[in-house]
């Protein structure tokens, strides 16, 4: 076992005199680290004694007690001060702070080097080093065997708190809420405490940081390679778990995220296949209903939605992001737009947060299997007015109206009427009328700048804009004309994007 702070001060080779804290004698010293910083407590891991020449401590009596009750919260076992060195006066307050938090409080005599402190520590580290490898290895061992459980990750949270006896939680750092569905959330009075400390101090670059709360100590680790999985370590005894074998666990949970993030990509592609199908009406209704259970979309009451992003590679997360907040779905990325197949029961606050922000949602009213490609036509109208009105999220039929239209029927009458003859007219002929439309109101109706964009002469675009006219009887020197095509082309460039 490591060496506690009553047989360090017991050692006569050393002369080390407690100067206040003796109820924290019974603290075991893992480790000896020196630092002169000024916020000593950010190099703790838990069980250190902290060892400084006193450039570390502040000459007033405030800054002293809340340094002391830093390293507490952080779970330092000890804290130790050079004789005649550069420590400022210790004043009474801090002294008492120690006495009370308890923080054992060690006068190193001069010149007494440090490394002598260190060696001792290390040396009386030996067997709790051999104890430590063990427990290691049964940790990578839980790895194993947990993969056999009908929840390898539960199985595995349950046997990593036995081994290190502490209660051990998985949450989304950013919400705080279970990592896995079925995740175990963290006991009510930890969540409000945590989601203070989480919105005022940044774990960024940070393998762990102590904190104590209501009187016990918490960890709050990062697990490896997944940006938003926080560990959260309530230890049911002192002293608190070693930080190395900390470190281990955090791995071990790591390598079974992403082994279950890797099955989540597979069945991804698969309800990818399934959902271009769905849409293109190349399934019929029974095999909807049996391929949407099977995606754990229920048949009978989901939703279309649509995700908006300047870059699609934002929105390839948004699967797991569903799936962890228990919202299984099917998606279809088509350019920069997601397509979701998702429960209807899910919120506006969780498609917002899974999706991240600065994106446009589109949602459809709830449908069944048989209406999946008038779902997907809503929640593009619904997009496009969420992009119209400036909104993160619109529901079709609800809230504002976009371009003066309440439904895509109505959208799809305008554009049939405006664009239908030039529609049937490049199915039988070559041309490219609808692609110079666009091209010449983009470009301010410039003749010239219309011609450079499509590499074609000014003359081609005179005429391809005077067969429009004939085409749509529509007079293209009126505003009026200009204004109604430009929204039927906004209206058919979102219902099929």
């Amino acid at each position: 076992m490591a060496i506690t702070v009553a047989e360090l001060l017991a050692e006569p080779q050393l002369g080390l005199t407690l100067l206040a804290g003796s109820a924290g004698n019974h603290n075991r010293i893992t480790w000896a680290h020196t630092s002169d910083l000024p916020r000593l407590w950010e190099w703790v891991t838990g069980g250190e004694l902290m060892m400084t020449n006193g450039l570390s401590i502040p000459a007033e009596a405030a800054g002293q007690v809340a340094l002391a009750e830093a390293l507490v919260d952080a779970g330092a076992g000890a804290l130790a001060i050079g004789a005649q060195m550069h420590a400022p006066e210790l004043m009474p307050e801090f002294l008492a702070a120690c006495e009370r938090l308890p923080l054992p409080l060690i006068n190193v005599p001069y010149p007494l080097p440090f490394i002598a402190i260190a060696r001792t520590v290390a040396e009386s580290s030996l067997l709790e080093e051999s104890r430590r490898l063990r427990q290691t290895a049964r940790i990578y061992d839980l790895l194993r065997t947990a993969g056999t459980s009908e929840d390898p990750l539960q199985g595995l949270l349950l046997g990593l708190g036995a081994e290190l006896d502490a209660d051990l939680f998985v949450v989304d750092r950013r919400c705080l809420h279970p990592w896995h569905p079925d995740g175990q959330p963290l006991p009510d009075f930890l969540q409000a405490e945590l989601a203070q400390l989480t919105g005022r101090i940044s774990l960024a670059g940070k393998k762990f940081q102590w904190h104590r709360l209501h009187g016990r100590h918490v960890l709050m680790m990062d697990i490896p390679t997944h940006a938003n999985a926080l560990l959260v370590v309530l230890p049911n005894n002192d002293p608190v778990p070693d930080a190395v074998v900390l470190l281990h666990a955090a791995t071990v949970l790591g390598l079974e995220l992403s082994r279950k993030v890797l099955s989540l990509e597979s069945e991804h592609r698969l309800a990818s296949e399934f959902l271009l199908q769905a849409v293109d009406g190349r399934l019929g209704t029974a095999e909807l209903e049996s391929r949407l259970t099977a995606f754990d979309v229920p048949a009978e009451d989901f939703l279309v939605v649509s995700i908006s992003a300047d870059h699609g590679e934002r929105l390839g997360n948004v699967h797991v992001e569903l799936w962890r907040h228990g919202f299984p779905a099917a998606c279809l990325r088509r350019f920069n737009t997601l397509h979701v197949a998702v429960s209807a029961a899910v919120t506006d606050d969780i498609l917002i947060h899974c999706a991240g922000p600065d994106v446009r949602i589109g949602i459809s009213s709830p449908t069944s299997a048989p209406g999946i490609q008038r779902a997907l036509q809503e929640s593009l109208w619904a997009l496009g007015s969420a992009k119209g009105n400036a909104l993160n999220l619109a529901r079709y039929a609800e809230g504002a109206s976009w371009l003066g239209l309440t439904s895509f029927e109505e959208g799809t009458a305008l554009v049939e009427r405006l664009l239908g003859p030039i529609f049937a007219y490049e199915q039988s002929q070559e041309g490219d009328l609808l692609v110079t439309l666009r091209t010449y109101l983009d470009t301010q109706r410039s003749w010239q700048k219309t011609a450079a964009a499509l590499f074609a002469h000014r003359q081609t675009v005179i005429y391809r804009i005077r067969k429009i006219s004939e085409l749509t009887g529509l007079d293209m020197t009126e505003t009026s004309t200009l204004a109604q095509l430009w929204f039927a082309l906004q209206i058919h460039e979102a219902m099929h994007k």
